[in-house]
């Protein structure tokens, strides 16, 4: 079965506008991100969607609702939102809450890399949240493996849904680490991976559930 997965990276919030790491900590939309969640809505009102997934946090329930408001108000059957801690960002242990250029120097400095992309250059995304867990004087920060485990279990979550069928399209709620980490996974050499997508930028996957994770996911647009 092939889902058509439409991944919104959630509205903008105060710690996106401050800069810092925001994994599982909860901040509010600003003004400009209730908007993006309205433009995203908009982009979308023509879909029906068979089915709604966001993270359990206020970010991405409060986006998603905005969309489903405008998308039940141009005519379709509004599905129900599932709300499930398998969709959250990486966790950053912690660094939450941290400025990401500071977060992410403690990380990179002990192996020679001073910011997020030079590790991502050098080690390659893995080892962002690997130096990070090691960096974490709690060690509680997601590693890659941690991360990925429980990544696949929202991508589980959704095809064990009895009611989905072949072809339907599914809203998904997202984060911009993540979006970025399924675009370096899944992605072709053609995708710019140099920026986290935009808040309320929408990526389209398709997913094929027969398949094991590794060979799931196709990417068809990009932070659009």
């Amino acid at each position: 079965m092939i889902l058509h997965l439409h991944l919104v990276r959630h509205g903008q919030t105060y710690f996106n506008r401050y800069n810092r790491l925001q994994g599982w900590s909860n901040s509010p939309l600003t003004e400009s991100g209730i908007a993006d969640a309205a433009k995203a809505g908009e982009k979308l009102k023509n879909l029906t969607f068979a089915a709604a997934y966001c993270s359990d946090t206020t970010r991405a329930q409060q986006t998603a609702e905005t969309i489903l408001d405008i998308n039940e108000a141009a005519g379709n059957p509004r599905p129900a939102l599932v709300a499930d801690m398998h969709f959250r960002e990486q966790f950053y242990g912690y660094y939450e809450g941290l400025d990401m250029a500071m977060a992410w120097y403690a990380a990179g400095a002990p192996h020679g890399a001073k910011t997020y992309n030079e590790i991502v250059e050098r080690f390659g995304l893995g080892a962002s949240r690997d130096f990070l867990k090691e960096a974490d004087p709690f060690h509680d920060a997601e590693s890659d493996q941690e991360y990925w485990t429980r990544v696949e279990g929202a991508f589980r979550l959704i095809a064990s849904n009895p009611d989905l069928h072949d072809g339907d399209d599914i809203l998904q709620i997202s984060h911009g680490n993540t979006l970025l980490s399924l675009a370096h996974r899944f992605g072709g050499p053609d995708l710019d991976l140099s920026e986290r997508p935009a808040n309320g930028s929408v990526t389209v996957i398709d997913f094929d559930t027969d398949k094991p994770f590794n060979e799931a996911v196709t990417i068809i647009s990009y932070g659009k």
